[in-house]
Formats: C-alpha cells, structure tokens, sequence
C-alpha cells in the first residue's frame, strides 16, 4: 500500500469516527430519559468505532509509529528531563528568610 493511499484512508476513518461521535453527542440524553436510539444501533456504533480504532493502530504500526504512544504537552517533563535545584535545601531545622 502507497503512503498516499494510507493518508486517504486515515483521513476516511478520522471522519467515520469524528461523525460517529457527533451523532453520539447529539443524541445524548440525560440520565433516566429514554435513548432516541435503539440498543441494537448503539451497539453497532460502539462496533464500528472499536474496528476504527484496530484499523487506525495497525496504520500507525504500518507507519512505524510507536504503539500507545500518546500526545502530550510541550511543557511536559520526559522520562530523560531531569530536576535541577537553583537552590541549596535548607537544613531541616532552620527557618526560610
């Protein structure tokens, strides 16, 4: 498979499932209340999200991105960042200035 053809399909299940979510947050009711939808397409929806997402690890894997790897913040510390103090520790026994 070309890197172009796996864009595209990325892009496809990226949509399916963006619209899928709509639709779940559109039908939202509130606790209690009957769901406008029937059990059998709610089931069906968790399904096709379930076999968007295998699809989207094995592209990743395809791609030779790192599995499980989430996004996170710039600012966030790595496990290589280390701590470095500016200033000495006071000894337990003296008040700060």
């Amino acid at each position: 498979m070309a890197q172009t053809e796996l864009s595209v399909e990325a892009r496809i299940l990226k949509a399916v499932k963006l619209t899928l979510a709509g639709v779940i947050k559109d039908t939202a009711t509130p606790h209690g209340m009957r769901h406008p939808l029937s059990g059998a397409t709610i089931e069906d929806m968790r399904q096709c999200l379930a076999l968007i997402s295998a699809r989207e690890r094995e592209l990743a894997q395809i791609a030779g991105e790192a599995a499980g790897e989430r996004p996170r913040f710039v600012d966030e510390p790595t496990r290589e960042d280390k701590v470095i103090r500016f200033h000495k520790k006071k000894p337990s026994g003296e008040t700060p200035d």
